[in-house]
C-alpha cells in the first residue's frame, strides 16, 4: 500500500509540473482565441475617435495575461483599457451592490474607490441583469454618478459585465472624455481575456494546493466543509471587498476595501470555528481511506471545472435545451475515465464523486438537463 502511496504523490506532484511548464503556451493559445473572437477590421464606436491599431490589442492581452495574482489582472485590465476608452472604471459587486475599485482618466486611480453604482435602472443594471455589453447615452447612466465625475464629449457610454462562472463579478464603466476614444470591440475583448485568465490562474492555485497537500501527508488537518457557491468551485477575486456603503459583516474580512487574493484558508478557519459544524462524513473511515475520499473529491472537481472551463457555450446551451451529456460527452467520457484510472480501484470509489459532481456542477443539481442518455 505503501509502494502505491508514493507513486500517487510522485503524479500529482508530476502533474503540478506539467501545469507550470504548460503555462506559457497556455497564455499564448488563450489570446489566440480571445483575439478570434474580435472582428478583423472592427470599427470604432460611431462617432469617436480611432483608437490604437488593431495590432496593439495583442500585446493589451497579454499584459492581462503577464499578471499573476487577481489584484494585478485587474489592474492590467485598467491599464489595457485606459488605451481603447479615455475613461474607464472598474465596479465591484458585492452582495448585489457596485461598488467602485478604481479608475483611470478620473485624475486619481482612486478617484471612484466606494462609489455606489445606482443598480436599478440604466445601462448598469442591463448589464447587470443580461450579462451583456450595454451601450448608452450619458443621460441613461446613474446621475449621482454625472453630477460627481461628469460625462463625455460626445455623451457615449458603455458598460460591460466581467463574468465569472456565469456570475457578473464586476462591471467596467467606459466612456471617451474628452478625446472621444471609446472603441468597443477592444474593450469587450480585453473584459473576455480577463474573465478567462482569472479562471485560469484561480484552477492553477487550486492544483498547486491540492499537490502541496500531497507533498507533507504527515500532516493530519480537519477538512473544513467547501464553501458553498452559487455556480463555481473557483474562488471569488471579489470576495474580500467591503464596500463602506454596505453594512460589515460580523466577522471582519481580511484587508476591506481592496481587491486582495481569496485565502481559502480562512474561509477554512470561520468553518472549523463554528459551534455547529457540519459532521464529518468520513468520520468513519481510517485516516488513509479519508484521506483519499477527500482527494478523488478534489480530484472530481478539477475534471469538471475543466470541463466547463473550456466549454462555457455548450453548457449553457446544453442546460436550455436539456441535452448537456450529448454535447459533452467525449469531455465527460474522457474525464470519468481519467478519474476510474486513479480512484477506480481505491476506497473512494465507492463514492462515486466524478458522476455528483458532474451532476451538481454542470447540471447544477438538475439531472433532467442532462438529457436522456446520460448514465443515472
Amino acid at each position: 500500500m505503501a509502494d502505491s502511496k508514493d507513486l500517487q504523490q510522485i503524479v500529482e506532484r508530476a502533474v503540478a509540473q506539467v501545469f507550470e511548464r504548460q503555462l506559457p503556451k497556455l497564455q499564448a493559445e488563450l489570446v489566440e482565441r480571445v483575439l478570434a473572437e474580435l472582428p478583423a477590421h472592427a470599427p470604432a464606436a460611431e462617432g469617436a475617435a480611432a483608437g490604437p491599431a488593431p495590432s496593439s490589442l495583442a500585446q493589451a492581452v497579454s499584459s492581462i495575461y503577464a499578471g499573476s495574482t487577481q489584484k494585478e489582472i485587474l489592474r492590467a485590465l485598467l491599464d489595457a483599457g485606459s488605451s481603447y476608452a479615455a475613461r474607464v472604471a472598474l465596479f465591484v459587486m458585492k452582495a448585489g451592490a457596485a461598488s467602485g475599485w478604481q479608475g483611470r482618466g478620473f485624475g486619481n486611480d482612486d478617484t471612484v474607490k466606494d462609489f455606489a453604482l445606482d443598480m436599478s435602472a440604466g445601462p448598469v443594471s442591463h448589464a447587470y441583469q443580461n450579462r451583456v455589453v450595454a451601450p448608452a447615452n450619458i443621460a441613461e447612466m446613474d446621475q449621482r454618478f454625472v453630477g460627481q465625475f461628469g460625462g463625455p464629449e460626445n455623451e457615449q457610454i458603455m458598460v460591460l459585465p466581467l463574468v465569472l462562472k456565469e456570475k457578473v463579478a464586476a462591471l467596467l464603466y467606459a466612456d471617451g472624455g474628452a478625446d472621444g476614444i471609446l472603441d468597443a470591440a477592444s474593450l469587450e475583448v480585453l473584459v473576455m481575456a480577463t474573465s478567462s485568465w482569472l479562471e485560469v490562474t484561480s484552477l492553477r492555485k487550486q492544483v498547486q494546493k491540492d499537490s502541496s497537500e500531497v507533498a507533507s501527508p504527515s500532516i493530519e488537518r480537519p477538512p473544513a466543509p467547501a464553501p458553498v457557491q452559487a455556480v463555481s468551485s473557483f474562488s471569488d477575486p471579489f470576495a474580500s471587498h467591503a464596500p463602506k456603503h454596505i453594512a460589515p459583516k460580523p466577522t471582519p474580512e481580511p484587508e476591506p476595501a481592496e481587491v486582495v487574493e481569496v485565502v481559502h484558508a480562512a474561509s477554512a478557519s470561520a468553518a472549523a470555528s463554528a459551534p455547529a459544524a457540519a459532521a464529518d462524513p468520513f468520520a468513519g473511515l481510517s485516516a488513509e481511506d479519508a484521506d483519499t475520499h477527500r482527494k478523488a473529491q478534489r480530484f472530481a472537481r478539477l475534471l469538471v471545472d475543466e470541463i466547463k472551463l473550456y466549454n462555457q457555450a455548450k453548457v449553457a446551451e446544453g442546460r436550455r435545451n436539456k441535452d448537456l451529456y450529448d454535447r459533452l460527452k467525449e469531455d465527460i467520457d474522457k474525464s470519468r475515465a481519467t478519474f476510474q484510472k486513479r480512484y477506480g480501484t481505491t476506497a473512494a470509489a465507492t463514492g462515486d464523486y466524478f458522476q455528483k459532481e458532474v451532476v451538481r456542477s454542470l447540471a447544477e443539481d438538475d439531472l433532467s438537463v442532462m438529457g436522456a442518455n446520460f448514465k443515472k
